[in-house]
């Protein structure tokens, strides 16, 4: 126990691992048993996450961390380092509370090799808590890659029927970006003599600025095709519509949200005068993302790539919001990624729970679900709602800040992007409320083979266990943010400080009405380059 209190990120990342590889070496006939041992050690991490992370912030503790050298690679030091802190506790969190309700949700849904998928799940959540908690870059790198393995093989061995083209497309757009992205990071690597993420940021500001901004390029490009940003999106619906319900909520849970965290962890600190210089075309491909989302999303009648598009869509404001360089901008694009691994997740789960009854997902195959599964149409409408961002869930403060950093970053594209970007808001509850309102609103289809015909069984009791974690924190998140972003408010600060940003502000979340507004920062000294643009000063400070 004493190892245990000393060493608790270690044991977060690894422990699913080493029961992973345990349910493993399980033989298939005890497949029921492996699918239990792997969510009850699921559901343990996620205890002792809450228990130790939300304990050392109640404290008054900002950082739990574990160093150590590990090994020498070409001559250059890696260290085993993990962190906790303001910019990634919440996302951890967020990890260990999706996988075993996963787990649950969709526990009737894989009807083989039950034992091989509960592995695979435990080792994919060990990749994606080592990618977030890991500080070393080359470690870092170690299980960005890892993560692509479990997850290639949950689409490629449970998904549809066209799993395998899927599974590769994902693996190969994932792997491409992150080839270029380590030529880069080994380049670097030997300029600062390691893999800190400090001292590489400083070999970098020593760097030409021309090549600086190749570097960013680089390390943007493997976090974009993450994201996924437009034009490196096509891989996700292919992913998302192929893979099995809880690859689909692990996916868009977790998996993109380790694109957005990589530019606020490594992208932006590392070369914060070339992401400057690029702000404008990361802007304008997220304010593209947003609206080109949510209209492909208008036109799917599969219900699963409807919510695939929206992610396209729900992830350019979180790109957007990165990109306005201001506090408000920036805890905003914090606070989406929580939000749209709450809301969107839970609507693959809800499809998945509507697939397993009806076996379609075809929006015309359905009509009148509303009349036969009352309690799971509440829950879909409470997800819905926060999807679309009404006020007083998650995703209209998200949203609505992401919105306020971008009209009022400084920078002369500002209000433009920022206007045009609000009609994805408009567009994404054009799109579920019709798709809502068809699917269980509609006419009931009365042909034998449709989907409302095998309607026959509401939400059971495991169901609903499932979605009320859920619904209470998506009214928690709209009613009370500061709990999910005051941690993340310094390291904000401090990161947009370092990039000398043009409206840099204190945004400050609670209540204080009567301070005096924090001066701006200028921003005319950042580092110049090619059709760099001069930003207009902010008109005035943001409070709330």
């Amino acid at each position: 126990m004493t190892w245990l209190n000393s060493h608790p990120l270690t044991f977060l990342v690894f422990a699913p691992a080493l029961l992973g590889l345990l349910i493993l070496a399980l033989p298939n006939t005890l497949g029921r048993l492996s699918r239990l041992l792997g969510f009850m050690g699921a559901l343990a991490v996620l205890v002792l996450s809450l228990a130790w992370l939300l304990g050392h912030s109640g404290a008054g503790a900002t950082t739990v961390a574990e160093q150590a050298p590990w090994f020498t690679l070409v001559g250059l030091p890696v260290d085993y380092a993990l962190t906790v802190d303001g910019l990634n506790l919440w996302l951890v969190l967020l990890t260990t509370f999706l996988v075993p309700l996963t787990m649950l949700g969709t526990w009737e849904s894989i009807k083989d090799r039950l034992g091989t998928f509960a592995a695979m799940f435990l080792l994919l959540e060990t990749g994606m808590l080592g990618a977030l908690m890991a500080q070393d870059l080359f470690f870092f790198y170690l299980f960005w890659e890892g993560m692509l393995i479990p997850m290639y093989f949950m689409i490629g061995i449970w998904g549809g029927d066209e799993r395998r083209y899927a599974a590769n497309k994902f693996f190969l757009y994932t792997l491409s970006g992150s080839l270029l992205w380590l030529v880069a990071l080994l380049y670097l690597a030997n300029k600062a003599g390691g893999f800190n993420p400090a001292v590489m940021s400083q070999a970098a500001s020593a760097l030409p600025f021309d090549v600086q901004c190749w570097l960013f390029i680089a390390f943007a490009v493997a976090f974009a095709i993450k994201v996924p940003l437009f034009p490196l999106h096509t891989w996700l619906p292919d992913a998302h519509v192929q893979a099995p319900t809880a690859g689909s909520v692990i996916l868009a849970g977790v998996l993109l949200k380790l694109g957005g965290y990589g530019f606020i962890r490594f992208a932006i600190p590392m070369f914060p005068a070339a992401a400057m210089h690029y702000a404008k075309p990361l802007a304008l491909l997220s304010v593209i993302a947003i609206v080109y989302g949510a209209l492909v999303a208008m036109v799917q009648r599969d219900i699963k790539k409807l919510v695939a598009y929206s992610s396209v869509s729900h992830m350019g404001f979180v790109m957007l919001g990165l990109a306005s360089f201001t506090v408000i901008g920036t805890q905003g694009a914090m606070l989406q990624m929580l939000n749209h691994g709450i809301s969107t997740g839970a609507l693959f789960l809800l499809v998945g729970m509507l697939y397993d009854r009806a076996h379609t997902r075809m929006i015309a195959d359905f009509g009148g679900v509303a009349v036969k599964m009352p309690i799971f149409t509440t829950f879909f409408l409470i997800v819905t709602l926060s999807s679309i961002g009404l006020p007083l869930t998650n995703g209209f403060v998200g949203e609505f800040w992401i919105l306020n950093g971008a009209f009022l970053s400084g920078f002369g594209w500002g209000r433009i992007y920022a206007s045009v970007a609000t009609s994805g808001v408009v567009l994404g509850a054009v799109y579920m409320l019709w798709m809502f309102k068809r699917v269980f609103w509609g006419p009931e289809n009365k042909d034998a083979d449709c989907g409302t015909h095998h309607l026959h069984t509401d939400l059971n009791a495991r169901e609903i266990a499932v979605m009320l974690p859920i619904v209470v924190l998506i009214l928690w998140m709209g009613i009370h943010p500061r709990t999910f972003v005051a941690v993340s408010e310094a390291p904000v600060v401090a990161l947009l400080q370092d990039a000398k940003a043009p409206a840099i502000r204190t945004f400050v979340l609670k209540p204080a009405v009567h301070e005096a507004p924090a001066a701006d920062t200028a921003a005319h000294d950042a580092a110049p380059g090619p059709g760099h643009e001069t930003p207009a000063p902010a008109a005035h400070e943001v409070h709330r």
